[in-house]
């Protein structure tokens, strides 16, 4: 499987990002995430930065949230299926 590189903070795609767009995001991040432990009871958006949306877990930036996603994406594939 070829590595993939995180998204950072300052790729321009983030600029796309609606505060929707990120909320949908979050939504999805608190459903796949309480498969492996990882709750985020008050994860919401923040503010916009320089054209960016931060997301309120620490005022982290949209691509964290992204790169977290992706992350939950691969480790759902590697679950063994239950039978």
């Amino acid at each position: 499987m070829a590595r993939r590189h995180p998204m950072l903070p300052t790729d321009p795609r983030i600029r796309h990002y609606t505060d929707d767009h990120v909320r949908t995001l979050l939504a999805e991040v608190q459903e796949r995430g309480r498969k492996f432990g990882l709750i985020f009871p008050s994860a919401t958006t923040d503010k916009t930065l320089d054209g960016r949306v931060l997301v309120c877990f620490n005022t982290a930036p949209a691509s964290t949230l992204l790169n977290l996603l992706v992350l939950l994406h691969d480790a759902e594939r590697e679950m063994p299926c239950d039978s």
